[in-house]
C-alpha cells in the first residue's frame, strides 16, 4: 500500500514515516509540507492513501482535501495533533471527502505507543475497504443481486428523548432524489409510532411510512420502526421484527438494528446516533465504525438529553460529532465524495 504524508512538522512526518514503514507491505509514496504541494504531488502520482494534516501554511488540509477529491480523488485520512481542538476543521475535511480522523503518533513512541496502533488500525480498515472496492467496481459483466445492492446506500438514524425534532431537522434537508434508503429507530411506544411517521412525513419531501415485515431497502423513502419489538435487517436485506432480547429496556433498540447492519448489509451505509437518555446505540455504532461505516453523533449543545451520543463519544464510536443542523449536510457531502471516487 502506497501512503503519502502531508504535514509541515518534521517530527510528525518522521513519526508517520516510521509507523508506515514498520508494517510489511506499506511504503511512503511521497511527502508534502502543505496543501498546495499535496495537490501538485497527487496530480502527478495518486497514492492509495493520504495522511492529511489540518493546520498547515499556504493551504490547510480542508481545502487540500476538497481540491484533491475534485481532481485526483483518493482515500484521505486526517491526522492531527489534537482532534478535539481542531474539530470544526476536521468535520469540514470529512465533509469534503476525508474518510476518518486519527491523532498524530508521537516521535520516539511509535514502536509501542497507542498513537501508532490507532493509526495502523485506521490504515488497515481503509486498506480492506479499498481492496473490497477494487474487487467490485472494475467488473463490467452481469452483476449478481448482492453485487447490485452493494451499490445502494442505507442511512440508519437512532434516537430517543428529544429525537423527533432532531430527526425532522435532518430529514427535512434531504432532497427528493436522495439515492439512499433511510431507516429510523426512535424509542417510542407502538401506539404512537404511526403518528410519528405521519408527522415526520410532513417535514420531508421523501415519503415516510412505518417499517413492515418484509419491506425492502429502496432508495428515496424513509422507514420508521413501528412496534415494541426490535427492528432488524435480515440476511435477505429486507426488514423484520424480533422480540429478543426481551430484557433490554430499549424497545425498539438502536443497538439491535445497528448490529443487524454489521452482519447483513453489503452496501454503503451511514449511521447516526441522536439525542437520548441511556447508552442504546453506542456499542452498535462502534461496531459499525470498526466495520468501516461512516458514523455520526449529535453534539451535547444541540441534544435535549446528552446520553446516547455521549456514550458513543466515550467509546470513540463516531467519526464526527456535530450539531443537528449540520448532520444532513455532512451526510450528503460524504455520499458525494464516495460517488466521486467510485463513479458508476
Amino acid at each position: 500500500m502506497r501512503i503519502a504524508i502531508v504535514n509541515d512538522m518534521k517530527m510528525a512526518v518522521e513519526a508517520l514515516r516510521r509507523t508506515i514503514t514498520s508494517f510489511p507491505g506499506y511504503e511512503v509514496a511521497w511527502i508534502a509540507e502543505n496543501g498546495m504541494d499535496a495537490i501538485k504531488s497527487c496530480a502527478a502520482d495518486v497514492p492509495d492513501l493520504i495522511l492529511m494534516d489540518i493546520i498547515m501554511p499556504h493551504m490547510d488540509g480542508v481545502e487540500a482535501t476538497r481540491q484533491i477529491m475534485a481532481n485526483s480523488p483518493c482515500a484521505i485520512l486526517v491526522v492531527t495533533a489534537s482532534v478535539d481542538q481542531n474539530a470544526p476543521l476536521v468535520f469540514q475535511a470529512m465533509g469534503a471527502g476525508a474518510l476518518d480522523v486519527v491523532s498524530t503518533p508521537i516521535l520516539g513512541n511509535e514502536e509501542k505507543g497507542p498513537g501508532r496502533e490507532e493509526l495502523l488500525k485506521k490504515i488497515k480498515t481503509i486498506s480492506r475497504l479499498l481492496e473490497a472496492n477494487r474487487r467490485v467496481h472494475p467488473f463490467k459483466g452481469k452483476l449478481s443481486t448482492k453485487a447490485r445492492i452493494s451499490e445502494n446506500w442505507l442511512i440508519a438514524i437512532g434516537a430517543s428523548t428529544g429525537g423527533p425534532a432532531a430527526i425532522a431537522n435532518i430529514i427535512s434537508k434531504f432532497p427528493a432524489n436522495l439515492a439512499a434508503s433511510v431507516v429510523i429507530i426512535q424509542h417510542v411506544d407502538q401506539s404512537f409510532a404511526a403518528g410519528l411517521a405521519q408527522w415526520l412525513g410532513q417535514q420531508s419531501v421523501l415519503p415516510v411510512k412505518l417499517a413492515e415485515e418484509g419491506d425492502e431497502i429502496e432508495q428515496g423513502r424513509i422507514l420508521v420502526a413501528g412496534t415494541n419489538d426490535h427492528l432488524v435487517l435480515k440476511e435477505d436485506w429486507t426488514l423484520g421484527y424480533k422480540k429478543e432480547p426481551v430484557a433490554t429496556p430499549y424497545r425498539p433498540s438502536v443497538d439491535i438494528f445497528f448490529e443487524s447492519m454489521v452482519h447483513n448489509w453489503p452496501g454503503h451505509s451511514i449511521a447516526v446516533l441522536l439525542t437520548g437518555m441511556g447508552r442504546d446505540g453506542a456499542e452498535g455504532l462502534l461496531r459499525l465504525r470498526n466495520d468501516g461505516v461512516f458514523t455520526l453523533a449529535q453534539n451535547a449543545e444541540t441534544c435535549a438529553v446528552y446520553g446516547m451520543p455521549k456514550a458513543a463519544a466515550e467509546l470513540n464510536a463516531a467519526v464526527g460529532i456535530l450539531p443537528a443542523d449540520d448532520i444532513a449536510k455532512v451526510i450528503m457531502s460524504h455520499m458525494g465524495s464516495i460517488k466521486k471516487r467510485n463513479p458508476s
